[in-house]
């Protein structure tokens, strides 16, 4: 175990990539994959009240254009932005700023994997907040068989890691964002 000279072991925290670290045109592949269950398509319908019968009923369901219910499209967004954080945003966020873009080019059944890739499109630092900047984000979902299934642009308001570090001091966080390692 390696230890400081107080012998207090090293700490590595998980954490996303700050403003300085993301690069252009680059693909971040999230893994691993999230298999999707009818579980989880009635909890998360019925707990954001969306009753729509092709996400509930399969009677009903199997007599429409796609045959079977299909997973909740919010359902589907939150998870590719979701399966992004770890790599991307976790502890090195400071806002979301919004989504555009949305699409599902195709449906996302019960039983299918969901594969998420990132592109940062763009960057800038903040001309009214020191230290930090906009990441500009472009989230594809994909099935099992590489088909899309979701689509979409999102903007956060990132750290860059020296503006970070500053803050944690100035609030008295222990261990600085220059010990934390990815």
């Amino acid at each position: 175990m390696t230890a400081d000279p107080e012998g207090t072991p090293r700490v590595i925290e998980q954490r996303g990539l700050y403003f300085d670290e993301l690069e252009e045109g680059v693909v971040y592949a999230h893994r691993p994959g999230r298999t999707v269950t009818e579980t989880d398509n009635v909890l998360f319908t019925t707990m954001t009240m969306n009753t729509q019968a092709l996400h509930l009923d399969a009677a009903w369901s199997a007599g429409q254009p796609f045959g079977q219910r299909l997973m909740n499209s919010m359902f589907t967004l939150a998870t590719v932005v979701g399966q992004s954080v770890p790599q991307l945003t976790q502890g090195t966020i400071i806002a979301q700023l919004g989504l555009t873009d949305v699409s599902f080019p195709h449906p996302l059944y019960h039983g299918d994997t969901l594969y998420t890739e990132t592109v940062i499109t763009g960057k800038r630092l903040s001309s009214s907040r020191p230290g930090q900047g906009i990441v500009t984000m472009q989230h594809t979902g994909r099935n099992q068989d590489g088909v899309v299934v979701a689509l979409a642009t999102r903007s956060c308001l990132m750290w860059t890691r020296e503006a970070h570090a500053a803050a944690g001091e100035e609030t008295g966080q222990k261990e600085s964002a220059e010990k934390r390692t990815i």
